[in-house]
């Protein structure tokens, strides 16, 4: 590259439990600019949260991290082309990759579920990533397991 890396911009925690991790999962889940909405249905989200589980001494907020952990990927695997053939080569995730990762697989199989709102269906499958279920935490253990498979591929990291 010629140009500078670009650089990190740092976003302003959310209003109501100044979070920046809030704020970039909103950022990922707005649609044509409107962010009010996003804020909104990610509230509605978190209080249905609040009302269907009761978990001892964990607040929606907490639920929602521990969800967002347990969908993280470490491993991930990208196309190499070594002598005219493509291989899989399972890679180590960036930290800042990890995050964004799982939480645009949480959002994008929320928006796949069936149900009335998007904080709803939003709710669910925080849920369902909360008990290690549900269709981000099996685009883990898919992505876990085709690095499993192509790990004799590893030496072609570069």
């Amino acid at each position: 590259m010629r140009k500078t890396r670009a650089k990190k911009r740092i976003l302003p925690p959310d209003p109501r439990f100044n979070d920046p991790y809030v704020t970039r999962f909103v950022n990922n889940l707005m649609l044509n600019g409107k962010k009010t909405v996003a804020f909104r249905i990610f509230y509605d989200s978190l209080d249905i949260i609040d009302k269907k589980m009761k978990v001892e001494g964990k607040t929606p907020l907490d639920i929602w991290k521990q969800a967002l952990e347990n969908i993280t990927p470490q491993v991930e695997v990208k196309s190499r082309r070594v002598g005219g053939a493509t291989f899989q080569v399972p890679v180590e995730i960036r930290p800042d990759r990890k995050v964004s990762v799982s939480m645009k697989n949480l959002i994008f199989f929320a928006r796949k579920r069936p149900g009335h709102s998007m904080a709803e269906k939003l709710a669910a499958e925080v849920i369902a990533a909360f008990n290690n279920e549900g269709g981000a935490f099996k685009k883990k253990e898919d992505t876990h397991r085709m690095a499993e498979a192509n790990k004799a591929f590893a030496h072609f990291r570069f």
